[in-house]
This record gives structure tokens, sequence and C-alpha cells, in this order.
């Protein structure tokens, strides 16, 4: 999984997130930064309302919290997210000593990512694109 500072620089960098279930999310600042929750309609869904999106908790009687604003809640794609993310650039995943190498490529070659977690490794890879994208743009 992502760590939750790799969560928050992609968020930063203007990846957005459209909640849908089965996605995983942290809620900083509350005193619930280790807790990761999952989208589900049979426990967290999210549903619009006229005053913005929130993350709706169905049925939770173990904290006194109904719903959070969707920008509350902190996105942690999962490896398959990430990768789609990456588009054309995705050029492979190498597990290399123990760690994870995603490699990406552009019009100026060959780039890589690494990290110990698979999904961090393309997290990384997918700021590095998107910051390469910003400054040629």
């Amino acid at each position: 999984m992502i760590s939750v500072p790799t969560a928050r620089a992609l968020a930063t960098s203007g990846v957005a997130w459209e909640p849908a279930s089965g996605d995983r999310f942290v809620i900083t600042d509350r005193g619930m930064d280790d807790d990761v929750f999952v989208l589900s309609e049979m426990v967290v869904e999210a549903q619009d309302h006229a005053t913005g999106r929130v993350l709706g908790f169905n049925g939770t009687t173990e904290w006194a919290l109904d719903s959070v604003a969707a920008e509350q809640a902190v996105w942690l794609p999962r490896e398959g997210q990430l990768r789609e993310m990456l588009g054309d650039a995705f050029a492979g995943l190498v597990p290399e000593d123990g760690a994870f190498v995603v490699r990406t490529r552009d019009a100026d070659g060959e780039r890589s990512s690494r990290a110990d977690d698979v999904e961090e490794a393309y997290a990384l890879a997918v700021l590095a694109v998107r910051a390469r994208a910003a400054r040629s743009a």
C-alpha cells in the first residue's frame, strides 16, 4: 500500500479521485491516521449531496462518525489504478533485490522508480511522469 505522504503528493500533483467501491483511504488529522477505510456500499459509500460529496459510514457503531467530506480523506490508490494512471508511459515492472522497479518511457528515454512496496513504486512512477509532463508543458 502506498504511504500517506505519497498519496498526498499524488493529490497535490493533480491526480483526481472519483470515489468508487473498493477504494482505500485514510482520514488524517483526526487521530485516525493509521486506520485504512475501504469504500463499500455496505459500510462506507460515496454520497453526493447538494453541499458536496461525502463519505458516509453506514451502520458503524464503533465511532461517532456518520460522514466526512471527501476532501478530508486521502485516497490510497491500488496497483491497478496506479498502472492505469501511467498509461502508455508504463514500460514494465521488475522485482529487484527484494524491491520493485517500475520502468516508464517517454520521448526522452526510459526511467525507473524503485520502492520496497509495489504500489509505492507505481505511485513514485506516476509522480515522476506527471512532473516530467508538467515541466515540458
